[in-house]
Formats: C-alpha cells, sequence, structure tokens
C-alpha cells in the first residue's frame, strides 16, 4: 500500500468538532484490528457499564461518574442530574456577579484570580487557562499555589501582594486534607491578615462536603462552596467545579467546554471500532507499546497555547495506567510515560535523538489549522510564521517516520473551548477503554497514596528531631547518635537531610560542624 492510499485509509474526520485523527504514521497490520476486536467489545461494553452507574473502582467501592459531569442525564438517579445542573449555574451565576462587580473584595473588584491546588485540582486548570486566555479581554487574571515550595508561594505573593484586596481565592482539595493545598491556603490566608485583610471575604472553596476545608470555610465565613463529588477522580474533574468555576471566572465559555466533551463522548460510544475515535488510539497505544507500555508516549502540540496539554496528560495517562497488579491481583507493572513540550520548540531540544537514539518512545503531534484571529505578516514572499509553523510539524513527522519512529497526529481546526472540551474527552475516554484492554483498575491510585504516607512519616521525623536537638541545646551530636535517640537507628540517612535543611533555613538556632562530610558532620541546637 502506498503512503497515500495508507493515508487515505486511516485517516478520520469528524466534522462535528472539527477535529480528525490520522493513523497512517502507525504500521499496523490489518489483521491487528481484527485480531483485537474482541477485546475492544469487551471494553466498549464495560464503558457503557460504567457510563451507567456500574461499580467501576472496585478498590474504593465508587461509580466513575465523570462523564455525568457534560452530560448529566447519564446520571443513574435524578438527584445526581440535578445536583449537576445546579452546581453549573451556580458556577455561571457567581461568575456574573463577579464580572458585574456586584460581589467584590475588601479592596475593590476582583480582578485576580488565585487557584490554591495541586495535581487533579491544577493541572487542568492550568492548562485550559493557558489554552484559552484573552490577555485583552478576560475579565480576571490567573495565579496558581500547585506546590508547597515556599519560593514559588512568594514569587505568586510577590506580583498580587499589592492588589490582595482584589484578589479571589478558590482552594480545592477534596478531602481538605491535602498537604500542598492546606499549606497553600494558610500561606494565602496569612498574606491577606498581613494586609489587614479578611481572608474569608476573598475565599471560595471547591471540596467534598463534609469535609475539613468545607467545615474550615463554613466556620471562617467564606463566600461561596461548591462540590467535589466521591464519584469523580482528581485527574478527570477538569469539566466539574474544579475547573469550571476557575475558567468561569477567567471568562471562558464553560458551556463551549461541556459541548465539546459531551460531543466527543457522543462520538467514542459507537460500537463500531473503526469509527470510534477514542477505541482507534487505545488500540494504537496497546499496539505501539506491546500492551505493556514498552514505549513512551511524546505529546508533541504545534500550538503555545497547548502546551501544558502534555503536562495534564501525565497525570491523567501515567497516574491511571501505570499499576502494579491488574485487576486478578496479578503483578502486571504496566504504564505509559508521557513527556513533551511544543513543537517546533523541541525539534531544537531532543528531536536528535528521536530520530537517531533509542526507539523507546511513539509521538503525538497536535496539529492546529488556525494560525491566529486576524491579519498574518509575511515573513516570506507568500509564507507566515504559520506556514512555517506547519512545515516544521511536518517535516519532524516524515523524519521521524523515514528512521521508523511512529506517531499519531490529531489536527484541529482551532483552540476553542469545544476544541479543548473535546481533547479532554478524547484522552479520558482512551485511557479508559486502553486500561480495560489491559485488566487494570485506571480509577485508583495507590502509589500515590503510598507516596503521601511516606511523607507523612518524614514529616513525624523531622518533629522528633527538632524535639531531640532542643532537648539537648547546646550540644554538638552526630547523625548515628541523634538517630538513636529517636529511636531510629536506621534512619541515619533522613536525620543527616533533615538536619543539613534546618542549617540552611534556621542558622541562628541550628549549628553544623564538618556538615559536607555525613559521617563525621555534628549538629547542634542553640536558642
Amino acid at each position: 500500500m502506498n503512503t497515500w492510499n495508507t493515508f487515505d485509509s486511516r485517516f478520520s474526520y469528524y466534522p462535528e468538532l472539527g477535529l480528525s485523527l490520522d493513523l497512517s504514521r502507525v504500521r499496523y497490520p490489518e489483521r491487528f484490528l481484527s485480531d483485537m476486536e474482541p477485546r475492544m467489545q469487551s471494553a466498549l461494553a464495560a464503558m457503557k457499564d460504567l457510563e451507567a452507574g456500574a461499580i467501576a473502582n472496585p478498590d474504593e467501592n465508587r461509580m466513575v461518574g465523570h462523564y455525568w459531569l457534560r452530560n448529566p442525564e447519564l446520571a443513574p438517579s435524578a438527584e445526581l442530574c440535578k445536583e449537576v445542573k445546579e452546581t453549573v449555574d451556580r458556577i455561571e451565576a457567581l461568575a456574573v456577579r463577579v464580572h458585574k462587580k456586584e460581589l467584590k473584595g475588601q479592596g475593590g473588584v476582583f480582578r485576580n484570580l488565585l487557584v490554591i491546588g495541586i495535581g487533579g485540582s491544577a493541572l487542568g486548570p492550568q492548562f485550559v487557562s493557558q489554552a484559552l486566555q484573552n490577555p485583552s479581554g478576560d475579565p480576571m487574571k490567573v495565579y496558581f499555589f500547585d506546590n508547597t515550595d515556599p519560593d514559588g508561594i512568594d514569587l505568586v505573593l510577590a506580583e498580587l501582594r499589592p492588589s490582595l484586596g482584589q484578589t479571589l481565592c478558590l482552594v480545592i482539595s477534596k478531602s481538605g486534607g491535602t498537604p500542598e493545598t492546606r499549606n497553600g491556603m494558610l500561606e494565602a490566608e496569612y498574606a491577606y491578615q498581613k494586609a489587614g485583610l479578611d481572608f474569608g471575604k476573598h475565599a471560595i472553596a471547591v471540596t467534598g462536603v463534609g469535609s475539613k476545608l468545607d467545615s474550615y470555610a463554613i466556620s471562617n465565613g467564606w463566600l461561596e462552596r461548591f462540590p467535589m463529588w466521591d464519584w469523580v477522580g482528581g485527574r478527570t474533574s477538569e469539566l466539574g467545579p474544579v475547573g469550571l468555576l476557575p475558567a468561569a471566572l477567567q471568562g471562558i465559555s464553560i458551556r463551549g467546554m461541556l459541548a465539546g466533551a459531551a460531543c466527543m463522548d457522543a462520538l467514542t460510544r459507537s460500537m463500531e471500532t473503526a469509527n470510534n475515535p477514542a477505541a482507534m488510539m487505545a488500540l494504537m497505544w496497546y499496539y505501539l507499546t506491546d500492551g505493556r507500555g514498552s514505549k513512551d508516549m511524546v505529546v508533541l502540540p504545534y500550538k503555545d497555547r497547548l502546551v501544558l496539554f502534555s503536562k495534564y496528560l501525565q497525570q491523567l495517562i501515567m497516574e491511571s495506567i501505570g499499576k502494579e497488579l491488574d485487576l486478578d491481583g496479578k503483578v502486571v507493572n504496566q504504564g505509559i510515560a508521557v513527556y513533551g513540550n511544543k513543537g517546533s520548540t523541541d525539534q531544537h531540544a531532543y528531536v536528535q535523538q528521536l530520530r537517531e537514539g533509542l526507539h523507546n518512545f511513539f509521538v503525538v503531534f497536535i496539529e492546529v489549522l488556525r494560525e491566529r484571529e486576524g491579519f498574518s505578516v509575511d515573513v516570506e514572499s507568500g509564507t507566515t510564521s504559520g506556514d512555517f509553523l506547519q512545515g516544521f510539524y511536518l517535516g519532524t513527522r516524515d523524519a521521524l517516520f523515514e528512521k521508523g519512529r511512529e506517531s499519531i497526529t490529531i489536527t484541529a481546526r482551532q483552540v476553542d473551548p469545544e476544541t479543548v472540551g473535546a481533547l479532554i474527552a478524547l484522552f479520558e475516554r482512551s485511557v479508559g477503554l486502553y486500561a480495560h484492554l489491559v485488566n487494570i483498575n485506571a480509577y485508583h491510585q495507590p502509589g500515590v497514596e503510598a507516596g503521601k504516607k511516606a511523607a507523612s512519616t518524614i514529616l513525624n521525623l523531622k518533629k522528633q528531631v527538632d524535639d531531640c536537638m532542643k532537648s539537648r541545646k547546646g550540644a554538638f551530636l552526630d547523625v548515628p547518635a541523634i538517630a538513636a535517640a529517636i529511636g531510629q537507628p536506621e534512619a541515619c540517612e533522613l536525620v543527616y537531610k533533615v538536619l543539613v535543611a534546618r542549617v540552611v533555613n534556621y542558622p541562628d538556632s541550628f549549628k553544623a560542624e564538618e556538615i559536607g562530610v555525613p559521617s563525621k558532620a555534628r549538629f547542634s541546637f542553640v536558642d
């Protein structure tokens, strides 16, 4: 089959969304689709059951209902349907009050939005904010606390401090106990208090009903509270209050995002595999990674607005698919690593290795046809900057294919709310179908929970070290002695690292000798 015929037969266009899927640069044999058809039909049936309210997350005995966010009529009860619809209406109503200057801060009209969250409570909002921003027309400028890095927090506050009284804060955490988010909230609260402002008059919570954050917001008189439902996971929450509220406040059409997602959901419900873009994409992932994650996914959007899409997809794909055990309890160590930035920038960063180095990846190109709104100047006779961008994309794709490097291309007419919603839905559905093909639970994250527990252990050790040093004020102690004193002689390395950080951050209280040689280092606490 020649290149043109392959392209013609493996190219699919979806006019409802102005999107196309090109699989012509994947060298799968035709028999692959027929061989996989029974398994894909099983996956599609399981997806149908999931949307109907089946317990799709057996580990946590939960339904998985993020598809109901853009089509509430699918929800398994009239009560849930009503709640989702009313929540979207409340989000829009709040945004209107802010934009009409009816809801203000103590310093006047809300002009800034500070979103405090981490993981799924930040990655989606960041991606959407960047993708759909209109710097000259957005009614609010968006900032993020998305980590517990004090220096990063200070960088954001340095910009916001002069206008904190005009800054609305969204604090997003399902449990209300996520340390990074809690820390960001307390840092923000302190900054407001220091500026003589009441934080509660500038704060909104997006959280689980009855959570620690919910109770805190009530007791401190926050402006509003919006729900996070237990049937929506963090990495699939962008089209719920987590993502819709900051988008609406920024001035983005959330109805457009929901409509695009709903349209893609409808397309990906098709039981005809060849006509289902998510089914075909999941099958390509399976083929390209041997059904066991043998290759990484490099996401290259040729559009600056989509630069954060690969970062968003890292969590969606890696947290969903990266699992030690399958549904039968068998050790499988599944996963697809995701990385990428944007074209053509990355052509100058790592395309050299992609073309000639270790063949441990496949590429997902994202092409956007519309160059910009308005006139494009010629940078050469008859050629615009956008022409160059497309040329670099097509050239890179061909250069990689010449060396046996395969790729998938998604082409969008433009970047608008409908397109963004559709892209989110396409990858969500692809993840779910792929997970079924490899027999894993896509909707839990035991590794994340293990990491949180480990971090808690370290924090407890820090407190023990501090107490030990204070109780032996003025004495210089080596690391094994300190570790033994707190009853953790095996934790010498951790004790050393904790104390080095203490010396750097609290030089008036913590002193050290020969700090650069762990076995010789001695530490002391002084008043």
